[in-house]
């Protein structure tokens, strides 16, 4: 997907903006000498942008409009280092409304929907912009928030919600509980809209069987206005993204170039209308493809494929590179085991080792497939973990985000 004139004017114009509010990326440009693009090699040409940089702005340096046309700010959590905070215009936030409006449309919700909105709250850019679409849609928003599983299948069967919103690890938790309480009968869902985590074929599958529902991928990052940047619809071949809102590019993570169409890599986006911290070329580390082709829904709208990892959150054990979804997928091939694991890594006796811990669907030899499992592994990827198999509901669940790798060497 080659950026187009229209988006290269629009791009043109966030450069005249952010050189002119001398922000964090205006000074950049100015030290690149860059003060336009005329053409698709010139856009290929601009600096990056990082999660680091953004931190750097810390509080309000990427601020590009005027202080008092500020109407609300976001910001990532900060677990890892100093919060990024996003500033938003009423223009901004009508725009995130609107993109996440076309994703409830996508996704066939309409406002005779119930909205069961369990993302949470407050800086984070969850729980508020599933409500704002919801809102613009016209359809019943119920602002749950996140945990007080009680309440929320209580208000869920007397309002008889249709859709719910939430994390993939949230989802899974009410579907066990649902299931747990014999109250399947009593719950009225039809839709599931699940983001913020990436969540492998086995979870989704046991998700929307145990529910009873269709699921639809929401993708967006804070940095980006939040959720709702880009849907599956239907036909579930990839998710549309809102490309008169962003322009996005597959790159090489390691060399920074484009990759063709229908190739792996990193996803890097451009805002090309937002007024209160437009970014170029950030670097996501959220790893997919450009789908090439049309989607048989018709629309125009160009696609990616589903999140797969990320660029970064690739592990080192005894010299192997790793990454998650290597072992999501091993275990994936073994119809005995369900689609909760944990991944532990830690240093002892002067050697790194891997210990993986996953949840059986039933009753099996545990011992037998924890065997089978670390055999699979070392075949694949060359280095034997240690596995653990436990009972269903073993491993802890979350109203958020699962940790699936926690990494005790740095601990």
């Amino acid at each position: 997907m080659q950026i187009n004139e229209k988006q290269l004017a629009q791009v043109n114009h966030q450069i005249q903006r952010l050189i002119a509010a001398d922000n964090f990326y205006g000074k950049r440009l100015k030290e690149a000498g860059v003060d336009h693009v005329s053409s698709v090699e010139d856009f290929l040409n601009l600096p990056f942008s990082e999660k680091q940089d953004l931190r750097e702005a810390y509080p309000l340096g990427l601020m590009t409009c005027k202080e008092e046309e500020v109407v609300r700010i976001h910001s990532s959590s900060g677990t890892t280092g100093m919060p990024v905070i996003i500033p938003y215009t009423a223009k901004d936030v009508d725009d995130w409304g609107e993109m996440f409006k076309r994703c409830y449309e996508f996704a066939g919700i309409t406002k005779k929907d119930r909205i069961h909105i369990t993302p949470g709250y407050g800086l984070w850019t969850a729980g508020i912009g599933f409500q704002n679409g919801c809102e613009k849609l016209g359809a019943m928003a119920i602002p749950m928030g996140p945990g007080n599983t009680n309440k929320q299948l209580q208000m869920m069967m007397d309002l008889k919600s249709t859709v719910l919103c939430a994390t993939s690890s949230y989802a899974l938790l009410l579907a066990e509980e649902i299931e747990k309480r014999g109250i399947a009968d009593k719950i009225h869902l039809k839709k599931g809209v699940i983001g913020s985590e990436r969540w492998g074929e086995k979870m989704r599958k046991r998700i929307s069987t145990e529910l009873g529902i269709e699921l639809y991928d929401i993708y967006g990052l804070t940095e980006i206005y939040g959720p709702g940047i880009g849907i599956n619809c239907k036909y579930d071949t990839g998710m549309h993204y809102w490309d008169d809102y962003i322009y996005l590019e597959i790159i090489d993570p390691a060399t920074g170039k484009n990759v063709p169409d229908g190739e792996w890599g990193e996803i890097v986006i451009t805002t090309l209308v937002k007024e209160g911290a437009p970014l170029i070329r950030f670097r996501t580390h959220d790893l997919s493809r450009i789908i090439p082709g049309e989607c048989p829904c018709g629309s125009k709208f160009p696609r990616i494929d589903v999140i797969t990892g990320r660029s970064d959150d690739m592990m080192k054990i005894k010299g192997v590179n790793v990454f998650p979804k290597q072992i999501e997928e091993i275990l994936g091939t073994f119809p005995e085991l369900s689609s909760e694991y944990q991944i532990r890594i830690s240093h002892l006796d002067g050697k790194d080792s891997m210990r993986i811990y996953v949840e059986a669907s039933g009753s099996n030899d545990f011992k037998a497939l924890q065997q089978q499992v670390a055999a699979a592994v070392k075949s694949k990827i060359g280095f034997t973990p240690i596995v653990y198999v436990v009972e269903l509901g073993f491993l802890p669940r979350s109203e958020k985000k699962s940790k699936r790798v926690i990494d005790e060497r740095f601990q």
